[in-house]
């Protein structure tokens, strides 16, 4: 126990610029606080001692907005920044030297028993307000997007972002622990590609305009791409509104079907 709270205290220096002197730190850090109140807790709660370690957290709750189960498995050189509304729930397992800014909750989806609480593995980064929720993996060194809301297992060296969490790689370039500002917008990504399509479709609609009528082969590739069409429809449709569009785009089908290419 002493050696991870060394390492806790230590950490701190190196995640924080804004730690100036180790009494700051021990006094006005609660993230550390609530380590230093929980990894006793957590001792007395694999001892089976009732109602003591829930008491001890109940009280660290209290003093340092922090609310970390007893039964919660933290590794060493773990930083919780900030900590205000940090929940870690009971079967919770977070590795070494993760980072957890504030308003984080590693939360469980429902009333099942046993292993309900997430998996984290060693350095990984949970923004502001994201919540990891479930009996889910996270691997080494996967960082989460402030706000995301991760429902799945991560594989390792990936980086989460989105509502749901989606999966971006960041293949042959490092990110660095707090530079959040350098995660991608899949979203944005996805909304510019609508974007382009929509011009598409329109300066299709114009050239469509100048028809009369659908060719025979339109009318059947038609029917083709879209066999649930009830007989007849496509030549009664008025002249010039005819078109017929195929989301193909590798951005739009991923957003579709929630972005987890793994």
């Amino acid at each position: 126990m002493l050696k991870s709270l060394i390492a806790d205290f230590k950490i701190i220096f190196d995640r924080d610029p804004a730690a100036r002197n180790w009494l700051e730190v021990l006094f006005c850090y609660p993230g550390f606080q609530a380590l230093v109140m929980h990894r006793p807790a957590h001792i007395l709660y694999k001892l089976g001692l009732p109602f003591v370690p829930r008491f001890i957290s109940h009280i660290a709750r209290f003093l340092t907005g922090v609310e970390i189960h007893p039964g919660a498995t933290i590794g060493q050189g773990v930083f919780i920044d900030h900590g205000m509304g940090v929940v870690i729930g009971e079967t919770a397992i977070v590795g070494n030297y993760a980072l957890i800014y504030q308003g984080v909750t590693l939360g469980g989806t429902g009333k099942e028993s046993g292993k309900r609480h997430p998996t984290l593995g060693e350095n990984v980064v949970i923004g502001t307000g994201a919540k990891v929720l479930g009996n889910i993996q996270l691997g080494n060194n996967v960082r989460v997007g402030a706000g995301s809301v991760v429902l799945r297992d991560v594989p390792s060296d990936c980086t989460v972002v989105g509502v749901p969490g989606r999966v971006v790689y960041r293949s042959g370039e490092r990110v660095e622990p707090l530079e959040h500002g350098r995660l991608p917008d899949s979203e944005a990504q996805v909304i510019r590609a609508l974007v382009d399509r929509i011009e598409v479709l329109e300066q299709q609609l114009q050239t469509l305009a100048l028809e009369k009528q659908p060719s025979r082969e339109t009318i059947e590739k038609c029917y083709a791409m879209t066999p649930d069409l009830p007989p007849g429809s496509v030549e009664a449709l008025p002249e010039g509104t005819l078109s017929c569009c195929r989301l193909s785009d590798r951005a739009i089908n991923e957003f579709l079907d929630e972005g987890w290419g793994i």
